[in-house]
């Protein structure tokens, strides 16, 4: 009898181990692919807005990448002096120019975090999208040649929710 008790206590605590090892992975948290950032329906329409951008960086579509731009768009240059900066209508400026002259544009990204502001009485949600760049692409230098340039950083896209679409406020 001793033995039987023993043996239903093993099995009892089996069960329970067992039954905690499948809620563990029942609640395990999903990512999206190839990053470290929660996989879910708000994550994925962020990424999904972000690689609408950097398909329209690749494809030189400027006027895709404008109709992604709120009419609040703000590109803080990161200068002291601030007179490098510029809202929507230098962003038009920016992509019908200088972007234009680009050729051959690669444009990836590594997603690393994403975060959000909630929405106040004067303010639209937010979304903080970080990123590591890597990109090339050649344009004309100043002796009339081709000069290829190859870029990694560092980047942030904010975005807004506006008009039932995420639109970026700067990053672009």
């Amino acid at each position: 009898m001793h033995s039987r008790y023993q043996h239903r206590r093993i099995l009892s605590a089996l069960c329970v181990l067992g039954a905690l090892s499948m809620a563990a992975c029942g609640g395990s948290t999903h990512y999206i692919a190839g990053t470290k950032i929660e996989s879910n329906d708000e994550n994925g329409a962020l990424v999904k807005r972000v690689e609408e951008y950097r398909a329209a960086i690749e494809k030189k579509d400027a006027s895709a990448l404008l109709l992604m731009a709120s009419r609040e768009y703000w590109e803080d240059s990161g200068t002291p002096t601030g007179e490098d900066d510029y809202g929507f209508a230098g962003l038009k400026t920016v992509i019908s120019t200088r972007f234009q002259q680009a050729e051959s544009i690669r444009y990836s990204m590594r997603y690393k975090r994403i975060r959000f502001v909630p929405e106040s009485a004067n303010e639209p949600r937010k979304a903080f999208v970080d990123v590591l760049i890597d990109a090339s692409f050649t344009v004309p230098d100043s002796r009339g040649g081709l000069r290829r340039t190859d870029k990694r950083d560092q980047g942030q896209f904010v975005l807004a929710w506006q008009d039932d679409k995420w639109m970026f406020l700067s990053g672009m």
